[in-house]
């Protein structure tokens, strides 16, 4: 199979079900952002961290493909003309979920109650953490915007708010394995 097959050289590519659409389309932009998350999780990943959180982050990777496969589907196609779903992969739903917020749970458990907001920064490790978080949000962002458009399952919403939490409470956790200062962000006065 060829990497390139030339058919959105005039600015359109398909769906899972074959409708073609922009790739400006909301849709596209929505799973495309869920793949460039995908990306930097993949880079916190390569950082010198616990094996643990690397095993975690896989997950996720996996779990974030499967978000944007159902992201790439259209209502209207996700059922085939047998009946039978088209993603015939284990969707994203309230498993899903509650394993994010487990493991948010257990890293909360280990680390000091904030008392200020925090700056992104102080390791190149919690660093990609924050990017990571801002680009989950931007996914999430795009991702209620479809739904106002067209209805998306709601568990896909659901996973990355939970996701972008996630990924804080872990720039957190890694900030103190790390053992490096967390930035405090406390604004002068007049």
């Amino acid at each position: 199979m060829k990497i390139y097959t030339k058919t959105g050289d005039s600015g359109t590519t398909a769906l899972f079900g074959g409708k073609r659409v922009k790739k400006y389309n909301l849709r596209i932009d929505s799973y495309g952002t869920v793949d460039e998350l995908n990306s930097y999780i993949g880079l916190i990943k390569d950082q010198k961290i616990a094996d643990n959180v690397k095993k975690i982050l896989l997950n996720i990777q996996n779990e974030l493909f499967t978000l944007g496969a159902m992201l790439a589907t259209p209502p209207e196609k996700e059922t085939l003309k047998s009946g039978k779903e088209r993603l015939n992969i284990p969707k994203i739903d309230e498993k899903s979920i509650l394993f994010l917020e487990n493991e948010i749970d257990k890293m909360d458990a280990e680390l000091p109650q904030m008392t200020h907001f925090i700056l992104p920064g102080g390791h190149q490790a919690v660093s990609f953490c924050h990017i990571a978080r801002c680009v989950c949000r931007r996914a999430e962002r795009l991702s209620v915007e479809l739904n106002d458009q067209e209805n998306i399952n709601n568990d896909i919403l659901k996973y990355l708010n939970r996701l972008s939490d996630f990924l804080f409470v872990l720039a957190r956790k890694l900030t103190k394995d790390l053992q490096v200062e967390e930035i405090k962000w406390i604004p002068t006065k007049n």
